[in-house]
C-alpha cells in the first residue's frame, strides 16, 4: 500500500468513527467529508482493508440509497442489520430511510468531535 493510500484510508476510517451511534452514512458521504473527490470506491477499499481489532463501526455505512450493499442473506449482511438494529436504526427490506437516519454533520461538529471521540484517537 502507498503511503498516499495509507493515508487516504485513515482519513475515511477516522470520519467513519465520528458518525454517532444510531445514524448512517453513504458511502460517498465519507468520501466527501474525508476530502477524496469522487472516492466512494475507494471507501469501500478501505472498509476491506480493516486491520484486526479495529475500531471503525463499519455497519454504519451504506449505498446511497441506504441499501445494505451487502447480498441479502449472507453473514455480513446479517451482521450489519443486527448491528444497526441494536442501534435504533429500522431496516426495512434491506434499507435504511435515509431522511431519518442518515447523519448531517454540522461544521461545528467536524471541526470540534465530542469530546469522548477525542479519547478514542
Amino acid at each position: 500500500m502507498s503511503q498516499i493510500q495509507a493515508q487516504r484510508f485513515d482519513r475515511i476510517w477516522a470520519t467513519i468513527r465520528d458518525i454517532p451511534e444510531g445514524l448512517v452514512a453513504s458511502y460517498g458521504q465519507i468520501a466527501e467529508i474525508a476530502g477524496i473527490v469522487r472516492g466512494a470506491r475507494q471507501v469501500g477499499t478501505a472498509l476491506r482493508c480493516l486491520p484486526s481489532g479495529h475500531n471503525v463501526p463499519w455497519h454504519r455505512v451504506l449505498q446511497a440509497s441506504g441499501t445494505i450493499a451487502f447480498q441479502k442473506g449472507s453473514d455480513k449482511f446479517d451482521e450489519q442489520s443486527e448491528r444497526l438494529s441494536k442501534e435504533g436504526v429500522a431496516i426495512l427490506e434491506g434499507k435504511v430511510n435515509m431522511r431519518k437516519y442518515c447523519w448531517q454533520p454540522d461544521l461545528d461538529e467536524l471541526l470540534w468531535k465530542p469530546r469522548d471521540a477525542w479519547d478514542e484517537e
